[in-house]
């Protein structure tokens, strides 16, 4: 997807220009106020730019140099807001069906796909206040997904919901993300919401972009505030290698070496997300010894920022991974870190993203 827009409105300003993904979850991520929605109704169509250039796969939906312009109606796109807008007179059924009015009736067999991906099949006959704000969500993401959009646009669409509810969603989404070959563009506040779905992320400031590239790229680089963050962190996709039931570890492989994790058995050969915070990553210049060798691995120093109060942020290269390390100023001293110098880093815990 190719957009470029430049909007004015009063004394906002979004300019921009961005080329994403085919496929996978797309984050737009940023503070309040930094043109998130309003790029997201460009792409809809729902705001006229001055300028603007917007191309999905091989259509262009908007050209105004050329005059060209797709009604939003025209846009082969779903949307899932804030808030489900789900028409409470009508049961889930007839709300999912609402949605397929635009589509051919042979689409059928995708639509019940959709109803077993979402598991929802206990549900169509139920109106919508009688779902749970979990349960109104999937409805909601049902319905977008009736017309097969082209791409799928989802605006903060767990903001409304309590922890429990955001829980219990979030693993539909990864579902969305491995058996749909469906771009989406995701925005959200949440951390945790962008390290479990992202592929690529779009961070925004002040109307303009100010990152965009691969989830693991733009959270490591230290010119940027997720890197600057407490909660700095790390994301790897590694594999499941082997468990050890009597210790309950996931042995887990990726470029850099193997780890492991607490954790219940998974099958052998999956693919699972490991998230790292830089504060559980210290750093050696000797290799350790034979008992204490779990979880460390060979690193290479890429770059270094003095930022928090006594901390330095140390960005490594392991394998083909980037990882992140918070020490002290004093243990850095004391290392006597340089660019490019060869260290051991020692990852004392991680989380399965799951």
């Amino acid at each position: 997807m190719e957009a470029h827009f430049h909007l004015s409105l009063g004394s906002f300003e979004l300019k921009l220009e961005l080329q994403l993904p085919a496929s996978g979850f797309s984050v737009i991520a940023g503070s309040s106020g930094s043109g998130k929605t309003l790029l997201m109704r460009c792409i809809a169509g729902l705001e006229r730019p001055q300028f603007a250039y917007c191309k999905v796969k091989d259509t262009v939906w908007e050209d105004s140099l050329r005059g060209d312009y797709l009604a939003t109606y025209q846009r082969p796109l779903g949307y899932v807001f804030q808030e489900s807008c789900l028409f409470p007179h009508l049961t889930v059924q007839q709300n999912i069906d609402y949605g397929r009015q635009r589509i051919r009736l042979k689409a059928v067999r995708e639509i019940e796909a959709v109803i077993e991906l979402l598991n929802i099949g206990q549900l169509l006959k139920r109106y919508p206040a009688k779902l749970s704000g979990g349960e109104k969500q999937r409805v909601a993401i049902a319905r977008a997904l009736a017309v097969e959009p082209q791409l799928l646009l989802m605006d903060e669409p767990l903001a409304a919901l309590d922890q429990a509810h955001k829980y219990e969603i979030l693993p539909y989404l990864r579902r969305l993300q491995t058996e749909l070959q469906l771009p989406v563009i995701y925005i959200t506040h949440s951390p945790q919401e962008m390290t479990q779905l992202a592929d690529h992320v779009v961070l925004m400031e002040q109307g303009k972009v100010r990152a965009s590239g691969e989830l693991q790229a733009v959270l490591t680089r230290l010119d940027l505030p997720l890197a600057q963050s407490q909660r700095a962190s790390s994301v790897f996709t590694v594999e499941v290698s082997a468990y050890d039931a009597e210790f309950q570890l996931l042995y887990l492989q990726f470029s850099g070496g193997v780890l492991t994790v607490p954790h219940m058995s998974l099958p052998k050969g999956s693919q699972v997300r490991l998230q790292i915070y830089a504060r559980d990553v210290s750093l050696h210049s000797q290799p350790p010894m034979a008992l204490e060798a779990f979880n460390s691995l060979p690193a290479q120093v890429l770059a270094m920022l003095d930022q928090a109060v006594g901390y330095t942020t140390v960005s490594l290269q392991v394998g083909r991974e980037l990882l992140l390390a918070q020490i002290t100023r004093k243990t850095a001293s004391l290392l006597q870190l340089a660019v490019g110098q060869y260290i051991y880093a020692e990852i004392k815990t991680a989380a399965i993203l799951s």
